[in-house]
C-alpha cells in the first residue's frame, strides 16, 4: 500500500488519477510469483553430496591395513616365523586345527566355562548391587567388603581356589565369576544411585509405591549403567578364562595355548589369540544389540 503526496492546489480528481497510476506501476513491477520467479535449487553441503562409504567398510579398513602390513613384514623377512608366523601360515594352521576337530572342541569347552562363570557373576554382582543401591542398610553391610575384595587381583586367588575347589572345573568357573562380579556391581550400583532424585519425587507425587518406584523409575534409570557393566564384564570374563585354563586344564583354548608354548608353536598361539579376539568381539556385538533394543527410549548422541 503506497501513500501519494499531492502537491498543493491539486484537485480531488487529480489525486485519484495519480493514485491509480502509481498502483498500476507497482502492480506492473511486482513479480507474478508463479511465472517469473526462478526455481531455487536446494543448497546442500559438499559433504552431503559425496558418495557415502558404507560404515562396515570403514570399520574393516583398519584391520585389513594391519593384516596387509603384517603380510608385508613377513614377506620381506622383517618378521621371521619363529617370532611371528605369516598370515598365510596362520590360516593354514587354523584350517588344520579345524579339520582335526581340536579347535572346535576347545572353543566349545571354553564357551561353557565362560557362560557358567558369566551367569553366576551376573547373579551375584547384580544382586549385591541391588541390595547395596536400594537400601542404606544394604550399603552399610555390603559396599565396604566388596570394595575391599575388588582391589585384590583375582589371579592371586587362584591358589586358594585350587585348595578350596580342587583342580576340576570349579576353580576355573570361580575365577571367571569373580572377574565378572565386581565390574557389574560397580556399574549397576552407580546406575541406581545416579537416578535423578526429582524423578523419584515425581513418582511419589503420582502415587507410586516403593516397588512401583523401583520398577518404573530406578531400574530403567540404572539400565544404561548395567549394560555398560555387562560389556566390561564380558571383556574381563575372557581375560579370566585365559588364567583359569592354565589351572591343570586338559581342554579348552587355554590348553591349546599351553601346549603350543611348550613346543614353541607361535602359529598355534596366534590362532588361539585370534579366536579369543573374535569371540570377545561377537559377545560385545550381542550386548550392543541388546543395548539398542532395551534402550530405545533413551536417545543418545551417536557421533557426526
Amino acid at each position: 500500500m503506497s501513500i501519494s503526496h499531492a502537491p498543493p492546489g491539486s484537485s480531488e480528481s487529480d489525486i485519484s488519477s495519480l493514485s491509480a497510476s502509481s498502483s498500476a506501476v507497482e502492480s506492473s513491477e511486482a513479480p507474478s510469483g508463479r511465472e517469473d520467479s526462478p526455481e531455487l535449487e536446494p543448497l546442500l553441503p559438499r559433504s552431503a553430496r559425496r558418495t557415502r562409504v558404507p560404515r562396515w567398510l570403514r570399520r574393516t579398513t583398519g584391520p585389513l591395513a594391519l593384516l596387509a602390513l603384517w603380510q608385508l613384514l613377513s614377506s620381506t623377512g622383517a618378521l621371521t616365523p619363529d617370532v611371528l608366523a605369516s598370515p598365510g601360515r596362520i590360516a593354514q594352521v587354523a584350517g588344520e586345527l579345524v579339520s582335526d576337530g581340536s579347535l572346535p572342541s576347545a572353543i566349545g569347552t571354553s564357551l561353557q566355562r565362560v557362560a557358567a562363570g558369566l551367569a553366576l557373576g551376573i547373579v551375584v554382582g547384580t544382586g549385591l548391587a541391588l541390595l547395596s543401591g536400594l537400601f542404606r542398610i544394604g550399603e552399610d553391610l555390603v559396599d565396604a567388603p566388596v570394595q575391599m575384595l575388588r582391589t585384590v587381583p583375582f589371579v592371586g586367588l587362584i591358589p586358594l581356589f585350587i585348595i578350596w575347589f580342587g583342580i576340576g572345573e570349579a576353580p576355573k568357573v570361580a575365577i571367571i565369576t569373580l572377574g565378572v562380579t565386581f565390574p557389574l556391581y560397580l556399574n549397576v550400583y552407580a546406575g541406581i544411585r545416579g537416578v535423578d532424585a526429582q524423578l523419584i519425587e515425581a513418582g511419589e507425587s503420582l502415587g507410586l509405591s516403593r516397588w512401583g518406584l523401583v520398577r518404573h523409575v530406578v531400574l530403567p534409570g540404572a539400565l544404561p549403567g548395567a549394560m555398560t557393566g555387562l560389556r566390561y564384564s564380558l571383556g574381563i570374563a575372557w581375560l579370566a578364562l585365559v588364567f583359569a585354563e592354565q589351572v591343570n586344564a586338559d581342554s579348552g583354548i587355554g590348553f591349546l595355548i599351553g601346549q603350543a608354548r611348550d613346543f614353541l608353536q607361535t602359529d598355534v598361539i596366534v590362532v588361539c589369540l585370534i579366536v579369543y579376539a573374535f569371540l570377545g568381539l561377537l559377545a560385545d556385538f550381542v550386548v550392543r544389540s541388546l543395548e539398542r533394543l532395551l534402550l530405545q527410549w533413551r536417545p543418545t548422541f551417536t557421533g557426526r
